[in-house]
């Protein structure tokens, strides 16, 4: 164990921190209070945790540290959305979304700094890949967060503001792993901050309000399967292979009735019963009558529902979002099918923190927007005619 290297706590599931104590002679139940003094009341001074023997606390001071990534800015949209800028250093940066509802409280986070899979309607693609996280820069975005969001309404209860907001829209009660990156392309970091989050003497989440969205790496799904199932969304985004080849390029690997299939075998661990396919309106590319009657076709091979999302345009995308009475009526298409179909609420969209938005300060590194967005827009492009 280095002395000049603290090993950040916040990075250590249960199994880990019970180890660590133990090292020191401790029995686990010293690593389950630390694990509350950290998690739970977010703790990130050991002289605070006042019912840990003195010795022990200055073992962990020696060697230890607990620290989440520091925050560059932070942005509040008029309603209500909050959005976090994390530098993770080397000029690298994450982006963090705090989203209150009336009935929830969602934190969206990012498992990557930059994202390799490049789908041409996500800003984030345009960047490039810089880096997989740690566990530690993954779970600190919901450790600084769920803080801020309990200090926000701490002063709130305290002043006028009281009464703004229902009290569930006030707290964290929900996690999507839909932030910047592709979760399961950086698995063993994004386990182990999925166990803290459902831990009990951690954050304590249900498995159900936990989601891991994905855009079909198979073998990774089938491994989350059987590691840790929380709930789990696909990025879908078109109905046939053809598409969904230029629109979420991953496909060419892994198309559609392989994807289908893995949905299929993670249902029979998942907390859920159906998987939530995610479709990204974009005017005259995917959202016909025909693509419509395509997802229908989809739906009977696996239990889903379906959650279109209003494109959020950005210059280098060349696309445009679908109309919304045409987004109207493609969800009615779907729900005249029997088929349970949301649309998601537009949120934060002025401060760049709307769905496909995140890009963060972060210089593109491999060059992506040279090599395949701008290829796949144009044969999107010439699709469409």
């Amino acid at each position: 164990m280095s002395s000049t290297e603290p090993i950040n706590l916040l990075g250590l599931d249960t199994a880990a921190l019970t180890d660590l104590v133990g090292r020191w002679g401790g029995k686990p139940f010293r690593a389950k209070q630390l694990q509350r003094w950290v998690h739970q009341r977010g703790v990130d001074s050991f002289d605070d945790m006042t019912d840990l023997a003195r010795e022990f606390r200055q073992q962990l001071t020696e060697h230890c540290s607990i620290h989440a990534p520091d925050v560059s800015t932070e942005h509040r949209s008029a309603d209500g959305t909050r959005k976090w800028l994390f530098d993770v250093g080397k000029n690298n940066a994450i982006e963090t979304v705090f989203i209150p509802e009336d009935d929830r409280g969602t934190l969206c986070i990012s498992s990557q700094a930059g994202c390799t899979v490049a789908c041409p309607f996500c800003s984030t693609g345009y960047q490039g890949f810089n880096r997989n996280l740690t566990t530690a820069e993954i779970i600190g975005q919901l450790w600084y967060a769920k803080r801020a969001v309990q200090a926000d309404l701490s002063n709130a209860r305290v002043g006028e503001q009281a009464a703004v907001a229902p009290e569930p829209a006030r707290v964290i009660s929900n996690v999507v792993m839909m932030g910047m990156g592709e979760p399961l392309l950086n698995y063993d970091q994004v386990l182990g901050a999925l166990r803290l989050m459902i831990d009990d003497n951690a954050y304590g989440l249900s498995r159900r309000r936990v989601t891991v969205s994905t855009s079909g790496v198979v073998p990774m799904m089938d491994r989350l399967g059987r590691d840790c199932p929380v709930a789990l969304a696909v990025s879908l985004h078109a109905p046939n292979d053809a598409l969904r080849d230029k629109l979420v390029p991953l496909n060419r690997k892994h198309p559609l009735a392989e994807l289908l299939a893995a949905c299929n075998r993670y249902l029979e661990h998942a907390p859920r019963d159906f998987i939530t396919f995610e479709y990204i309106m974009l005017d005259g590319v995917n959202d016909t009558d025909q693509h419509a009657r395509e997802l229908i076709e989809i739906a009977k091979q696996v239990r889903c529902k379906f959650n279109l999302i209003p494109f959020n345009p950005f210059p280098q995308s060349g696309l445009k979002r679908s109309p919304t009475a045409r987004i109207r009526l493609f969800a009615q298409r779907l729900m005249d099918a029997g088929l349970v179909t949301t649309v998601r609420k537009t949120r934060g969209d002025d401060i760049a923190a709307a769905c496909g938005q995140l890009a963060g300060d972060v210089k593109d590194r491999t060059r992506i927007n040279e090599r395949l967005p701008d290829r796949a827009v144009i044969a999107i492009k010439q699709e469409r005619g």
